[in-house]
């Protein structure tokens, strides 16, 4: 299991000349002695223009890419993210296209919700893995008949969980959400993840916050909230955080064993490397801090009211009403035009359907935990 993997900058370009083991580098022995590796698939492979009308970033990469990733040794890729759909319904099926055309699966998005929530069954030894899929609900995720994400849906999640679990002996629930550049759990997430566990996940991974986490194990279930960037090359972000994660290696058995592997990813060269040894004691330590605060809950919910903290001035201008008595009069005889823009709209949607957003605001909101 590895984290967001996003092959754009130089890495497209050692792409494009077909240069990939420079790219993976001393990963590759990992990947290809897997019976089944798999990576979050942070963008589309298309060569579409058309993005659709977000706010954020639209990121893409060519389609050529799923033959780096079938010669690594990847067979699966988990779509359900934030980004899949960023060139539209073009974007999707060109991915999935390019993924079957090099014998690549894909879990967690499709032409509807009923394909975005397939199972992925795998039978390894002698015993029979489930892996689902799920991603935090932004502009990417379906609830119809059109194209998307598989959405985080609690009581749904629960129904194909308890499908998984009476169809195989292991259960994995791959979740992507959480908040960007925070390297812990919000305590709804450290919720959210352990219901998984209780519903019958036998291990629960996440990623999207582009740092890697702390993980637990919970009455017998191992939680990782995030992986981190497994290869995201982005000069903008450079350092600990943004540069290093780890792989979750598991040996299927009567129960899953597991072990991490630390890599560095895209720093001054455009590769994956594994940890030397002064760089794995600097990760253990960090490692260690991280799931001594995940453990205790006080300290969990005072880390993330930390956090909401330093992202304040931010949130609050997305959410700012700029609003009077005499704006509504003027607004409600049409006199004063609406200063809600329809990015303005796009961005509100986001900020509400988006369930770390919400965490965000709804603690920036409450009297009770809001300083000045």
């Amino acid at each position: 299991m590895t984290g967001d993997f996003c092959p754009i900058n130089r890495i497209e370009e050692l792409i494009t000349e077909g240069n990939y083991e420079t790219i993976f580098n001393d990963f590759l022995p990992v990947l290809k002695n897997s019976s089944l590796a798999l990576t979050n698939l942070e963008c589309p492979l298309t060569e579409s223009g058309q993005n659709i009308n977000k706010i954020g970033p639209s990121l893409k990469a060519s389609p050529h890419v799923a033959h780096a990733l079938s010669f690594a040794g990847f067979n699966l890729l988990t779509l359900a993210n934030n980004h899949i759909m960023d060139f539209g319904n073009e974007g999707l099926e060109s991915t999935m296209n390019a993924c079957e055309e090099n014998g690549i699966d894909c879990i967690g998005a499709g032409n509807g919700l009923e394909a975005a929530r397939r199972i992925f069954y795998k039978s390894i030894g002698n015993y029979k893995v489930a892996i689902l899929n799920f991603t935090e609900n932004e502009y990417s995720t379906t609830s119809g008949d059109y194209p998307g994400a598989n959405p985080l849906d609690l009581i749904e999640n629960f129904k194909d969980i308890k499908e998984a679990k009476e169809n195989a002996d292991h259960v994995l629930v791959i979740v992507h959400g959480g908040h960007e550049m925070f390297n812990l759990p919000s305590p709804r997430i450290k919720k959210t993840y352990r219901f998984f566990a209780d519903a019958g996940a036998n291990a629960v991974i996440g990623h999207h916050t582009h740092c890697f986490s702390g993980y637990e194990v919970y009455r017998g279930t191992p939680i990782f909230y995030s992986l981190g960037n497994f290869i995201f090359d982005y000069p903008q972000r450079h350092g600990l955080e943004w540069n290093s994660g780890y792989a979750v290696e598991f040996k299927v058995n009567a129960k899953l064993d597991f072990r991490i592997i630390p890599y560095v990813q895209c720093t001054d060269l455009p590769m994956v490397q594994l940890m030397d040894v002064n760089a794995k004691i600097k990760f253990e330590k960090a490692i260690k801090k991280l799931n001594e605060i995940i453990a205790d809950d006080s300290q969990l919910s005072a880390e993330f009211d930390n956090y909401c903290q330093k992202v304040k001035r931010l949130y609050l201008s997305y959410i700012e009403p700029h609003s009077f008595v005499l704006l509504h009069y003027l607004r409600n005889r049409k006199v004063f035009p609406s200063l809600l823009s329809n990015k303005k709209k796009l961005l509100l949607l986001n900020l509400m359907r988006c369930e770390s957003h919400r965490d965000v605001i709804s603690t920036l909101l409450d009297n009770r935990k809001v300083h000045g």
